[in-house]
């Protein structure tokens, strides 16, 4: 069963993976995701990490504290969600048999 399994090149292909997966990753945390919420009025911008690096409110909004919460808060989940998207298609496409350019 295992006489055919050549252990060198499976550590070789598991390698490769390796290298691929953290290229990926760094790529991947380098992009900037960016949300709106209530027309514009509300942008929050994040990393591929998922971190928050930015965000920009309207000046008409500093008065009205409920609105700009839920602004926030819809433009917040809507840049991790970006996020997190970005992550489960980065992971599919490690895992598509051409990424090491086999057929």
């Amino acid at each position: 069963m295992f006489d055919k399994l050549n252990l060198a090149e499976l550590g070789k292909v598991f390698e490769e993976l390796q290298e691929k997966a953290q290229k990926i990753q760094e790529e991947s945390e380098k992009k900037i995701f960016t949300a709106k919420s209530g027309g514009g009025m509300v942008e929050v911008s994040a990393n591929g990490k998922g971190e928050v690096i930015d965000i920009k409110i309207d000046d008409s909004l500093l008065e009205d504290k409920e609105s700009l919460q839920i602004l926030l808060i819809s433009a917040i989940n809507d840049v991790l969600k970006m996020v997190e998207e970005d992550k489960k298609t980065t992971a599919m496409n490690l895992m598509n048999p051409n990424i090491f350019g086999q057929q």
